[in-house]
C-alpha cells in the first residue's frame, strides 16, 4: 500500500509506504546523519511488518522515516512514536510532517487513543513540529539521552 501525498512544502511527487527490508540500508544512514545516538540496523529490522514502520520516497529513494507502534497501558492502547527523521538534504519540505500525520492515523486506526513520545529537551524544532499536531507537554525524563540530556515526553489524544 503506498499513499501518495498532496500537497504543498515539497511534498509534491512524495509516497509514503510501509517499510520494506531494501529500505533498511536508507533509513540507517538517515539515522546516522540524524542523531548522535543512532538506533542499530537490528532495531530498525526488529520492526519491518509493523503497521507503524513507514518511509516517505521520493524519485524511488527514501527521504524519511518513522516507527510507531500500539500497546496496551493501563488497560488502553497507547500509540507511541518511537523514532522518526528526514534526509538532512530533505528537511524543512514538509516530509516530517507528512509522516507524523500518516504515523498518527495509523496509530488510531490500530486502537491508539493517546500518542506519546519522548524528544530532547534541546530540539526545538522538533518540540514545534509536535505542539503543531496537538502533542503537550506531558512531564520530564532527566537524564534520559547516553549524553544526560532531558527528555520531554508529550502526549496527543485522539479524536
Amino acid at each position: 500500500m503506498t499513499l501518495p501525498v498532496s500537497g504543498s512544502n515539497g511534498t509534491e511527487g512524495l509516497s509514503i509506504r510501509p517499510a520494506e527490508r531494501a529500505d533498511l540500508l536508507a533509513v540507517v544512514r538517515i539515522e546516522n546523519a540524524s542523531f548522535s545516538q543512532p538506533w542499530p540496523y537490528d532495531a530498525f529490522e526488529r520492526f519491518l511488518g509493523e503497521p507503524g514502520f513507514l518511509v516517505a520516497t521520493r524519485d524511488g529513494r527514501v527521504a524519511g522515516y518513522v516507527v510507531a507502534d500500539v500497546t496496551e497501558n493501563f488497560g488502553r492502547d497507547l500509540g507511541h512514536i518511537k523514532d522518526i527523521a528526514v534526509h538532512p538534504d530533505r528537511r524543512d519540505s514538509g516530509i516530517g510532517s507528512a509522516l507524523l500525520s500518516q504515523a498518527i492515523g495509523v496509530l488510531g486506526a490500530y486502537g491508539a487513543d493517546t500518542v506519546k513520545l519522548e524528544v530532547r529537551e534541546s530540539n526545538e524544532d522538533a518540540k514545534r513540529l509536535y505542539r503543531e499536531f496537538g502533542f503537550e507537554p506531558l512531564r520530564r525524563v532527566p537524564g534520559y539521552y547516553d549524553n544526560e540530556e532531558d527528555a520531554i515526553v508529550m502526549l496527543r489524544k485522539l479524536d
